[in-house]
């Protein structure tokens, strides 16, 4: 990775870009406290802040990967960055609950735009043996920028108010819009077919991904939509402690976890085809008992302790999973089958996941509803052993894609020759 300046150049920009992403993204969350007083809200209603984000950015996925496929990748990202950035600037002048839960819905729409685009424009830069380690460097770009959001919103919160907090993370989106004119574009090959989506969901090992996906992703959601009201509450922390311990953690632990999860996952694969699955499984598992302890301490220092360490394990997961998705998959379709993997799981996961843990700490506590999500994790964990099975079983290129497979290089070919 370090002897090609041009690829370096396109994972620095496009993580860059994801940096910025994921702080629009995650502000809202620790402006819960303050938007909660203005407009006189219960816990199940800020839920809907996190729902109402996913209830549009997941079927956005699809519609604008399989765009990204057919069209061109760098345009549908230059307009979803210029979009979301927009929609973020636009929190800050809302009158309204119902104006609010609108503006954060455009954000989805936006960022949408940019993770199945940009995630197949970088896999094209780099060869397989090295998808990984690029896929969690640009995710580093998520953790840092989530890290970002989390420690900005509480400490603008407190210091020129939930309103200014959308004004200033909505300015730094449309001067990189342009950094984006410089990316790659893959042309399609002349007589290529595009492969259809049903037979995207033929390949097991693909399937077992989005559905252990749903069950990891609910708990991370939750984890980061209810985490900084958590300790806000049940470990005494002020929301400015809240939101930069929890920064810090996520931001160090998890960038961390994204880089030593990313360089084992393309280690293993040397050795086994299954192997980047391996690494997503092991991490999930590891983390969950450090994050019951994280749950269940009293004291700060133990939190930050556990928490940080469970979220090193977790991220894990993030290096090598779109990697795996793109060696599972023909390139031409590499933005559709990231745009389904985002609808089918964040459709239902993290729409359903800020809504529900808020209804249950409602009727009981937030801490019985950090606790569900908990057992969601350890699920999502588990069932990821079996696309180890399907892997090992079928191989990288399931029989049901060899026919896109074969006619790929074949017009490969007839353009080159």
């Amino acid at each position: 990775m370090r002897d090609d300046p041009q690829r370096n150049r396109v994972l620095f920009i496009l993580t860059l870009v994801n940096f910025v992403n994921y702080i629009d993204r995650v502000i809202v969350f620790p402006l819960f406290a303050p938007i909660k007083a203005e407009f006189g809200l219960s816990d199940g209603q800020l839920g809907l802040l996190g729902t109402v984000f996913n209830l549009v950015h997941s079927p956005a996925n699809v519609v604008l990967g399989h765009l990204a496929d057919r069209t061109s990748r760098r345009r549908v990202m230059t307009f979803g960055v210029l979009f979301w950035s927009a929609a973020t600037f636009l929190s800050g002048l809302v009158g309204s609950f119902r104006q609010l839960l609108f503006a954060r819905a455009l954000v989805g729409v936006g960022e949408a735009a940019y993770a199945p685009a940009g995630t197949a424009v970088l896999t094209a830069a780099f060869p397989r043996e090295a998808r990984a380690r690029a896929q969690g460097v640009f995710n580093t770009g998520m953790f840092m920028g989530g890290a970002m959001g989390l420690a900005l919103g509480g400490i603008l919160a407190e210091s020129v108010g939930w309103r200014s907090a959308f004004f200033i993370v909505g300015v730094p989106g449309f001067l990189l819009a342009a950094s984006l004119k410089g990316m790659p574009e893959a042309a399609p090959i002349p007589g290529e077919r595009f492969v259809p989506i049903q037979r995207l969901l033929r390949v097991p090992a693909y399937v077992m991904m989005l559905v252990s996906g749903w069950f990891a992703t609910f708990a991370a959601q939750a984890y980061l939509t209810w985490g900084a009201e958590f300790v806000h509450r049940y470990k005494n922390f002020s929301l400015r402690e809240a939101g930069v311990s929890l920064g810090a953690t996520v931001i160090v632990g998890g960038v961390l976890g994204v880089l030593v999860g990313a360089a084992l996952a393309d280690w293993l694969a040397k050795r086994w085809p299954w192997g980047k699955a391996l690494v997503v499984a092991v991490g999930i598992l590891a983390a969950a008992p450090l994050i019951f302890g994280a749950l269940m301490t009293t004291s700060k220092p133990m939190f930050v302790g556990l928490f940080f360490a469970g979220s090193f394990f977790m991220s894990w997961y993030h290096g090598p999973v779109i990697a795996i998705i793109h060696d599972l998959i023909p390139q031409r379709a590499h933005a559709t089958a990231v745009g389904i993997s985002y609808f089918l799981i964040n459709f239902s996961a993290p729409t359903l996941s800020p809504w529900l843990v808020g209804r249950i700490a409602d009727g009981y506590d937030l801490l019985v509803g950090m606790q569900v999500a908990l057992v969601s994790q350890v699920l999502g964990g588990l069932l990821y052993f079996s696309v180890v099975y399907f892997i090992r079983r079928d191989g990288l290129e399931h029989p049901a894609l060899e026919e896109f497979r074969a006619e790929l290089l074949e017009t490969a070919g007839e353009s080159g020759s």
